[in-house]
């Protein structure tokens, strides 16, 4: 456990009423407070129901599928073959940030993930900017998920009765469409979920997660079948600035092993089982992404895919012949990417739970219904707006904006554990970065160079999220941080 008497380290947090903008802008929420307000919302606690099973369900539900399912058919013609290396590399990036929140997520377990760690280590400005690329990494990603869920539906719709949507409903404005139903949908049916609260939302997602893993493994069961060494011949057709394109592209895969960290505040034993499960979620959506990319490859020549979210299921279509195993594979995606959808739509209304409670973003966040546990008012308004974006912008650009906003986040938690090591080095920790500082600088330098690999519209995008994002903060959030005055307990 914490020690939440602790006396503040020399050099630990700033005084709430440090004078000067500038001292304001660094001001630190300590370790204690952080901790000690843990499930503490406006009207009601969040319960404490999700064990080590649950949370790494939940960090697997948020991240497989995405760019197996979703991103590989762009991703290939990138890299070629390869995209197998493409894989690994974005995944050796995951792995190195992965360390670095599973020690944060053991000290510091509550519902705001990297947001918190920055609050707690570099101060209030870098928190925001932190907490406002998580709001694009997880907001966004949801509706980019949901997007490639109307794919797989029609895959299904075809495959079962033979019809499919017509493409002005299923597909946004500038992909041929008018409005995407099918991904207002699903956003809508995840909402759903996690209006019943936290264990019954896990539950749902466990099976959804066992779907999505049977699904892969009969997917290489199948399509080894079809395997041609020669589709290898050329490994690096496109050189390494292919692989490192195509590994940006593909670091959107991995976006949501973080997602255990959000539930640090409805974990039953938040210290021990939350590093844990981002690690072991982590090493399991490794190995299926780098095994299914390397049968899917085997199975087509690169040349062949196209940026199609229905990939996995074509392939199944072409190696056997017959349309029934590419049904049931787009039976499993649609499945499986709304899984993907409930967790990570869950982890953003977490996050923001998070911050409406340090006074950042208005109240109404923070608000828990007694009867069910849950953000009630968050869950809504959240699930509104993704589902309205994910009906009308392109898949495309939405996952590498939500790429990059990710890798900036990830730089910053490799950071902040550095940070809370020099200034509280005898913190209890229930894991440890081994190697620290190398591991944490490895990871901060894979992030800045997967960024940079990243096109100059994204950067554009991004520049343009982090000004509207600072506009806020000073207009809003800068005066009412709660910060700004002294806690309850300290006020006495």
């Amino acid at each position: 456990m914490l020690d939440h008497g602790a006396p503040p380290h020399n050099g630990g947090p700033a005084a709430p009423h440090s004078s000067g903008v500038g001292m304001r802008l660094m001001r630190r929420k300590p370790v204690e407070r952080l901790v000690a307000e843990g499930g503490h919302g406006e009207g009601g606690t969040l319960r404490r129901s999700l064990g080590l099973w649950q949370l790494t369900m939940i960090s697997i539900g948020a991240t497989l599928g995405t760019g197996i399912f979703v991103v590989l058919g762009e991703a290939v013609p990138k890299a070629g073959p390869a995209v197998t290396l493409s894989f690994v590399i974005a995944g050796l990036t995951a792995l190195f940030s992965a360390l670095s929140y599973a020690e944060l997520a053991g000290t510091i377990p509550v519902s705001g993930s990297s947001y918190s760690y920055a609050y707690a280590t570099m101060g209030e400005l870098i928190a925001w900017v932190c907490g406002w690329c998580l709001m694009l990494e997880y907001g966004v990603s949801v509706a980019a998920v949901a997007v490639g869920w109307g794919e797989y539906l029609n895959e299904l719709l075809d495959g079962t009765i033979g019809v499919t949507l017509p493409a002005a409903l299923s597909a946004p404005p500038g992909d041929g469409g008018v409005f995407n139903a099918p991904a207002l949908i699903v956003v809508m049916l995840a909402m759903a979920f996690l209006l019943g609260g936290a264990r019954e939302s896990a539950r749902a997602n466990t099976v959804m997660v066992l779907v999505k893993i049977g699904a892969l493994v009969l997917f290489c069961a199948i399509g080894v079948q079809g395997f041609r060494s020669g589709n290898y011949e050329n490994f690096m057709p496109l050189g390494m600035a292919g692989v490192s394109a195509a590994g940006a592209t593909l670091f959107f895969s991995y976006i949501g092993f973080d997602a255990a960290s959000t539930a640090g505040e409805e974990a039953k034993n938040a210290q021990r089982d939350l590093p844990r499960a981002i690690l072991l979620s982590l090493a399991i959506i490794t190995a299926l992404y780098v095994l299914v990319a390397a049968v899917a490859v085997g199975a087509k020549p690169w040349r062949q895919f196209t940026d199609s979210e229905a990939t996995l299921a074509q392939i199944m279509r072409e190696v056997t012949g017959q349309s029934f195993w590419g049904t049931l594979l787009a039976f499993c995606a649609v499945v499986a990417i709304a899984s993907v959808v409930l967790t990570v739509l869950y982890g953003q209304t977490r996050i923001l739970f998070a911050m409406s409670r340090d006074g950042l973003v208005p109240k109404v966040f923070a608000r828990v219904s007694p009867r069910t546990g849950t953000p009630r008012a968050n869950t809504l308004i959240v699930s509104l707006f993704c589902g309205v974006l994910a009906a009308a912008v392109p898949l495309g650009q939405l996952a590498d904006a939500t790429s990059i906003g990710t890798l900036f986040a990830f730089a910053l938690v490799n950071v902040a554990v550095v940070v809370l090591r020099r200034s509280r080095p005898d913190m209890p920790r229930s894991f440890r970065v081994p190697l620290s500082p190398l591991l944490p600088a490895l990871g901060f330098g894979f992030c800045l160079w997967m960024m940079g690999s990243l096109s100059t519209v994204t950067w554009v995008v991004f520049g343009v999220w982090m000004a509207v994002g600072l506009v806020f903060y000073f207009l809003y959030g800068y005066r009412r941080s709660r910060l700004a005055a002294p806690a309850p307990s300290e006020a006495k």
